[in-house]
């Protein structure tokens, strides 16, 4: 029995176990729009394509699935190239549908007719271009396959209406069989040993995860390595989570906004063990004076990854959570014989860091009668949710504060645009991971700015009943930028202020979410409190001190110790 194009499409993702669709209609795509209510898929009707990715983006990154989109041609398509493009950044598994002309008329201008795949093969894992029905089921299988085999990625699939529209046989491959395509998962055992003696010779050895650590599933042996060999971790922006906020052995995050004790410790360590993390400008700083004197162990799924941007001694090409299992088994063997008593041979390394520590170098101070510190809000969602919330944030000051100030315990509780720096991604983020954990509380820490580029998904969250928090750190400017003029340009602001906002309690009101606002610090807390009673949608206007800058903080380009402080 032949079916249609839409039909087989559906059926597909039914195989793959895909659960909900964010999407947005459109005309070319109306077949598979009228097969869709007779599925069990779940679709959540986005108002805008920019936020469906982002959702299915966060969606995937709270379930560890993939997450699904589903979009028209032309504009539509255009419009998700931001989600897919931070998607790419972040390694997150996606699959993008987008709709297409005919293939009889493409290349001829016509009607919402663009080119989506040659738009996002730079910024896509992969990208199909469907011509034949008869090969959309193994198209959509390898789509998958790919899109969380490996690093993971973003991967389009474009559909000409013709090929969703016409029929043939259903035939669901069982297996993908790709000979192009063979990711090493397996850590190599001379490797595995190199590092292994490396480590048993530091003496002031640093172990910094990235956002593979949670992607593979390895945080638990992340923290048995950790806790077995006394190494102090830091992480990056996307591997918060990986390694408990909470952990006598936590340095803070490393980088532009890392802690003094992180930033202090990775320049003057001898051993480096970066684990699933890119070496990013953010993190390392001045290139040439990164970590100077130590050896680097890089452990990660993508070989282009490793020596791209620093020089590394033991490349690990591999699964992280394989590579830290066996590296567990060594020290099982012969961790005892090797170092005495089982005790750190670097105790000295430790007692400099806790030195470093005692630089309190996120302390701030909250006066009673004074302006509402961003910080102290923060802290305060920090405090009333136990740490059990997941955070989402928009981009800027938000987002480095949230990181900063919120102690994440656990993987995949904070989804943060982190490569890209994506501004408008916190609200519909926070949609996608309360679809992925409807009983979960679920928080978007924005600022004032960031918001207002995708603040029409409120909408989203009162139709679908999604009782998600948005708390704004409402300082009236574009924060991180003004910040930038207020220490590098000698306070000459222009075109970061945004006086002209909108009364977001209104707004929020006007949406049919409920509105709350806070002025003065003594407010923060029943507010807050307030908020999360209220078993619906609420957008909390906190109005913040407008001046206050995010530190640490390491100018563009300059060492990870070249630190200004508060």
């Amino acid at each position: 029995m032949e079916s249609s194009g839409a039909e087989i499409l559906l059926e597909s993702l039914m195989r793959e176990g895909v659960e909900v669709i964010f999407g947005y209609p459109g005309g070319v795509i109306t077949d598979i729009y009228d097969k869709l209510p007779s599925t069990k898929i779940r679709h959540v009707l986005v108002r805008h394509e920019q936020a469906a990715v982002h959702a299915a983006d966060s969606y995937a990154r709270a379930s560890g699935k993939v997450g699904v989109v589903l979009v028209t041609s032309g504009p539509g398509a255009t419009n998700t190239v931001t989600g897919i493009a931070s998607a790419y950044m972040d390694s997150v598994p996606l699959v993008v549908l987008t709709g297409q002309v005919p293939t009889g008329v493409i290349g001829n201008d016509a009607f919402q007719e663009v080119d989506i795949v040659g738009i996002t093969r730079s910024c896509t894992k992969h990208n199909y271009l469907v011509k034949e029905t008869e090969k959309l089921a193994a198209i959509i299988k390898e789509a998958f396959h790919l899109a969380s085999f490996g690093r993971p990625g973003p991967i389009l699939v474009d559909l000409p209406k013709d090929v969703i529209a016409r029929k043939a046989e259903f035939r669901y491959p069982r297996k993908v069989k790709m000979r192009s395509y063979k990711p090493t998962y397996e850590a190599h055992p001379k490797q595995i040993r190199k590092a292994f003696e490396l480590m048993l010779q530091a003496k002031k050895p640093v172990i910094l995860a990235g956002g593979g650590v949670i992607s593979s599933g390895a945080h638990r042996e992340l923290k048995t390595l950790a806790e077995k060999m006394r190494f102090p971790v830091t992480t990056t922006l996307m591997g918060l989570g990986g390694f408990p906020g909470t952990h006598e052995l936590w340095l803070g995050m490393l980088g532009m906004h890392g802690t003094y004790q992180a930033n202090m410790a990775v320049a003057a360590c001898d051993l480096l063990i970066a684990i699933g993390a890119r070496f990013d400008d953010r993190v390392t700083g001045k290139l040439d004076e990164f970590c100077p004197d130590a050896k680097l162990i890089h452990i990660d799924i993508d070989p282009t990854s490793i020596k791209k941007n620093v020089d590394i001694h033991v490349p690990i090409v591999g699964d992280c959570r394989n590579a830290l299992v066996k590296l567990l088994n060594l020290t099982a063997k012969e961790f005892k014989d090797r170092v005495r008593g089982g005790a750190s041979d670097h105790r000295a390394w430790l007692r400099q860091i806790k030195a470093w520590r005692e630089t309190y170098s996120l302390k701030y101070d909250q006066a009673k009668d004074g302006p509402i510190k961003p910080q102290y809000v923060v802290e305060e969602i920090y405090r009333l949710t136990k740490g059990n919330a997941i955070i989402t944030t928009e981009v800027g000051q938000n987002q480095m504060w949230a990181a900063q100030y919120y102690h994440f315990t656990k993987p995949r509780t904070f989804i943060t645009s982190g490569g890209l720096g994506c501004m408008g991604f916190g609200l519909p983020a926070a949609l996608g991971a309360q679809i992925a954990h409807p009983k979960k509380l679920v928080i978007d820490i924005a600022g004032d700015g960031s918001i207002q580029m995708n603040i029409q998904e409120l909408a989203t969250a009162v139709e679908n009943k999604l009782p998600v928090k948005v708390a704004i750190l409402n300082n009236q400017y574009l924060g991180m930028v003004r910040q930038f003029q207020e220490i590098f340009y000698n306070k000459r602001y222009f075109a970061t202020s945004l006086t002209g906002a909108p009364d977001f309690v209104k707004l929020s009101e006007a949406y049919g979410a409920v509105g709350l606002r806070a002025e003065k610090p003594s407010e923060v807390t029943p507010v807050l409190e307030e908020a999360l009673r209220i078993k619906r949608p609420v957008l909390i206007d906190f109005r913040v001190e407008q001046e206050e800058c995010v530190y640490p903080m390491v100018p563009a380009g300059a060492p990870i110790t070249n630190m200004l402080l508060a």
